[in-house]
């Protein structure tokens, strides 16, 4: 039972920690000094946390690569989610769902 609890633990702080570097990328190509540093400071907090736990135990590089899909995959989605909504807004097009 410890290990389920480490291995989803692994895996959602990466899943963070990805979600982090893309906020992170976005804030420095819009030349956020602030809000890229904020995601920085995220990225190094939970990126730290998850290797503390795998350089304990090897086999948790796997909860961290499924995390890191996660992760990356869910940031996307919000993305393109989030845009399409603006691009209705701006056409007139009112967002139904």
């Amino acid at each position: 039972m410890i290990y389920l609890l480490k291995f989803l633990g692994v895996m959602l702080a990466m899943a963070i920690t990805d979600v982090c570097w893309a906020f992170y990328f976005i804030k420095v190509d819009e030349r956020r000094s602030v809000g890229a540093g904020l995601w920085a400071t995220a990225l190094f907090i939970c990126g730290a946390t998850v290797t503390a736990n795998y350089v304990e135990d090897k086999s948790l590089m796997i909860a961290a690569a499924l995390g890191s899909f996660a992760g990356t995959w869910a940031t996307i989605e919000y993305k393109k989610k989030k845009e399409l909504s603006n691009k209705n807004k701006t056409d007139g097009i009112q967002d139904l769902g």
